[in-house]
C-alpha cells in the first residue's frame, strides 16, 4: 500500500491549489477528483479575481484585504491568465448606493488594497458617458470607474494542476472514492481508479470537494460530524451582444444585490444570482433566475432589444453552486470567508468548507500549516510565492466552456 503525507479530496481550485502548496513544502501529495479538474465549481464561476468591494457593506475588512493582496499576486504569478479590467459603477436617482457612499467604498477599497496602483478610482465625467455599451443615460448622475482582474477559471485551475504535477505531486482523475478510514495514527483511503482498487496511507486527508464536502465526509468511518451548510447556486447568461470594454457593477432593480455585465470571449455575459437550494443535484438555471438577469440588462441598457428579443440571444446557460455557512440571513448577506474544520475525534482529517477563487492560494497556505503541524516540516523544493502559472497548451477547450455555440445544459458544482 502506497504511504504518502497528504491526500486531497477534490480537483478544484482549492485542491489542486492545497496539492501545489503542500507539495512544493517538500511533501508527498497525491490527489483525487471523480471527473476532470476544475470542470465544476471552478469553471462555472464569475470569472472574477477581485478584492470583492460589495463585501465592505457586510463589514468583511479582512476578507478584502485578503482578495486585495491575493489578486496582486496572481496578477504577477499568471499574467497570462489574470488581467486587469476596469469596472463601472454607475449611480442613478433612486439608487440605494449615492456617489458619496460608493466614493467612501471606492477610497477604503483603495487602502486595503495598501496603495496598489490598481487601486486607484476616478469619476467617469459626463461627456463620456454615451460611450459606455449603451449604459441608459436617463436619470444618471455619476459613473465611477476603478480596477480588478478578471481570469479563465478553468484555465487557471489546470494551470495550478500543471504546476503541482511538475512538482511531483500525483493528480488523479476519473476516480471513484469509496472509505476514508479514520484510524489514531493515519488515514487509509480507498478508491478505484482505471477499473484498479487502490488504497493509500495518509497521516493527513484534506477533503476539498466543495458543494460535494458532506456526501464525502460520508464516506468517512468512523463516522464523523458534518457541519450544516447552505448550498447556493450562482448563474450566469451569455448573450450574443458584443462585449462591453469593461465590467459594469450593477445595483439590482430587483433586490438590494449587485450583478456584473462583463466581457466574455468577445461576447456580453451576465451574473451572477444567488439561490438557495436543496442539494447539488437540483443546480440549474431556472427560468425566473433567466428572468431576473435579463430584467437587470434590459433595464441598465435598453437598446439592448433593437436587434431582436433578448432570449433569442442567449448562447449560455451555466451555474456553480457555492457553499456558505448555515445561518440566518440572505445568501447575499452572508459571510464568504473560507472555514478550515478538524474534529477532536478525526484530527487527522480537514474539511475545507467554502473557498473563493481569489483566495484560493491563501486557502492552500492554511491548509499546509495545518499538514506541517501534523507531520512536521520538511526540505522546501520551492516557494509558491515565485512559482509562475502558464497556460496548459496541451489542452482542447472543454466543450462546456461558455464561450461555446448553442445552449448548454445546467453545470452542477
Amino acid at each position: 500500500m502506497q504511504a504518502v503525507d497528504l491526500v486531497v479530496i477534490g480537483g478544484g481550485i482549492t485542491g489542486v491549489g492545497i496539492a501545489q502548496c503542500v507539495q512544493a513544502a517538500g511533501y508527498s501529495v497525491v490527489l483525487l477528483e471523480k471527473d476532470n479538474l476544475g470542470e465544476k465549481t471552478s469553471s462555472n464561476s464569475s470569472k472574477l479575481i477581485h478584492g470583492g468591494l460589495r463585501y465592505l457593506e457586510s463589514g468583511q475588512l479582512g476578507l478584502v484585504r485578503q482578495s486585495l493582496s491575493e489578486r496582486k499576486a496572481l496578477l504577477t504569478l499568471a499574467p497570462e491568465l489574470v488581467k486587469p479590467v476596469p469596472f463601472y459603477i454607475p449611480i442613478y436617482r433612486g439608487s440605494q448606493r449615492g456617489p458619496l457612499a460608493i466614493r467612501a467604498g471606492l477610497s477604503l477599497y483603495a487602502l486595503l488594497s495598501e496603495l496598489d496602483p490598481l487601486g486607484q478610482f476616478q469619476s467617469v465625467p459626463a461627456s463620456r458617458w454615451s460611450e459606455l455599451a449603451g449604459l441608459k443615460l436617463k436619470g444618471l448622475r455619476a459613473v465611477f470607474r476603478y480596477w480588478d482582474a478578471q481570469t479563465d477559471d478553468g484555465a487557471l485551475t489546470r494551470a495550478v494542476a500543471q504546476s503541482a504535477r511538475a512538482l511531483g505531486a500525483e493528480l488523479l482523475t476519473q476516480v471513484s472514492l469509496e472509505q476514508i478510514e479514520h484510524r489514531p495514527d493515519s488515514c487509509i483511503v480507498s478508491f478505484s481508479h482505471k477499473g484498479e482498487t487502490r488504497r493509500l496511507s495518509s497521516r493527513c486527508v484534506i477533503n476539498a470537494t466543495g458543494p460535494w464536502v458532506n456526501q464525502t465526509l460520508e464516506r468517512v468511518t468512523p463516522k464523523v460530524e458534518v457541519s450544516p451548510v447552505e448550498l447556493v447556486q450562482g448563474s450566469h447568461l451569455v448573450l450574443d451582444i458584443p462585449a462591453p470594454s469593461g465590467i459594469f457593477y450593477l445595483e439590482s432593480i430587483f433586490d438590494k444585490r449587485v450583478v456584473f455585465v462583463m466581457p466574455w470571449q468577445g461576447k456580453t455575459m451576465i451574473g451572477t444570482t444567488e439561490t438557495p437550494i436543496d442539494a447539488v443535484d437540483a443546480a440549474g438555471v431556472t427560468p425566473a433566475e433567466e428572468a431576473y438577469l435579463l430584467g437587470i440588462y434590459r433595464h441598465y441598457f435598453p437598446l439592448s432589444e433593437n436587434d431582436g428579443a433578448l432570449e433569442e440571444r442567449i448562447t449560455g446557460r451555466y451555474c456553480g453552486v457555492r457553499v456558505l455557512p448555515k445561518q440566518g440571513g440572505e445568501a447575499f448577506d452572508l459571510p464568504r470567508d473560507t472555514m478550515m474544520l478538524s474534529r477532536d475525534t478525526h484530527p487527522n482529517l480537514l474539511t475545507v468548507y467554502g473557498g473563493k477563487l481569489t483566495t484560493f492560494r491563501h486557502t492552500a497556505k492554511e491548509a499546509l500549516a495545518w499538514v506541517k503541524n501534523r507531520r512536521g516540516p520538511k526540505p522546501i523544493r520551492a516557494d509558491v510565492d515565485k512559482l509562475r502559472l502558464t497556460p496548459v497548451t496541451d489542452e482542447a477547450p472543454s466543450s462546456e466552456s461558455p464561450t461555446a455555440k448553442g445552449d448548454f445544459s445546467p453545470q452542477k458544482g
